[in-house]
């Protein structure tokens, strides 16, 4: 899951548009949430005495690595986002991504959807199919700053979701931007994106990420994310923090829960997560990542 976002509210047919209708706000009132969780996750980076931290799996935020050549990294995992009276649930999310020389990422990515509204019964349906290439242009060292591209195409699949409001109608193209340097002791992962969407508002993301690997098998990270849309004024800041722990060789574990920042209701989650395992493939490329 190089570039999981939450589920943004204007892609799950009725559940969107129910949510969409209850969450317009101020922008003076988002500008403070946003600042809020900048300043939480940047005093988190200060109060770290050594840090690594990496975006992608189990976290929204991306960061501009990649796998290495003609290497594999496979991530399952279950991702919730429950709200008051209804949720998505990916069940699982299948993100599989695959090295091209050292700068190179070919992403795939989709899921099994489970959607649960007031008055409904749940309903399954396979998730739009997510095409991406990361190309990181900017790289000088390991302790230089490093700059990628990793622009995103997501399309409907040919199933019934579409028609039973799982599903938005017409594709959208993700645009981000993704960065990482160390300072100091310290190393920080930040996003920032633009998302063209075919039916409904144009939005953004922005996500930052940092953390601390407190052995050579466990890492963890604090990060605050949030996604919006332009024409209505419309913030989903969420806060989580999560952990990897390498298990065997090639096995990842990859833990991650939050809530959104605001009070929970219909368009704010009281509980997001990601409970799964990567792969990293040949088994060599563990051994690299370390």
């Amino acid at each position: 899951m190089d570039q999981e976002r939450l589920e943004p509210l204007d892609s799950l047919g009725s559940l969107g548009t129910s949510m969409l209708n209850a969450s317009l706000r101020g922008m003076r009132r988002g500008a403070r949430i946003f600042l809020r969780g900048a300043i939480f996750s940047a005093l988190l980076a200060i109060g770290a005495t050594a840090a690594r931290a990496q975006g992608g799996p189990p976290y929204y935020t991306t960061d501009p690595g990649t796998p290495g050549h003609l290497n594999w990294e496979i991530n399952f995992g279950i991702m919730p986002f429950l709200y008051t009276n209804q949720s998505v649930t990916h069940t699982p999310d299948a993100d599989i991504n695959f090295g091209l020389g050292s700068t190179i990422q070919l992403t795939y990515e989709s899921a099994w959807l489970r959607v649960k509204l007031p008055t409904e019964e749940a309903k399954y349906g396979l998730e739009q199919t997510i095409l991406g290439v990361k190309w990181r242009f900017w790289d000088h060292g390991e302790d230089s700053l490093h700059i990628s591209v990793f622009p995103q195409f997501s399309l409907n699949n040919p199933n019934d979701a579409v028609k039973r409001g799982i599903v938005p109608h017409g594709s959208s193209v993700l645009l981000p931007m993704e960065f990482s340097k160390k300072f100091g002791p310290v190393d920080v992962n930040w996003e920032a994106g633009y998302n063209l969407a075919h039916y409904g508002p144009n939005g953004w993301i922005g996500g930052l990420i940092v953390g601390h690997e407190f052995t050579p098998k466990l890492e963890m990270d604090a990060e605050f994310y949030s996604t919006g849309t332009f024409r209505r004024a419309l913030w989903q800041p969420t806060l989580e923090g999560g952990a990897r722990y390498r298990i065997h060789k090639p096995f990842i574990l990859l833990l991650m829960a939050g809530r959104a920042l605001e009070q929970a209701k219909t368009n704010q989650a009281y509980f997001v997560g990601y409970f799964g395992v990567q792969i990293l493939l040949p088994p060599k490329s563990y051994d690299a990542a370390e």
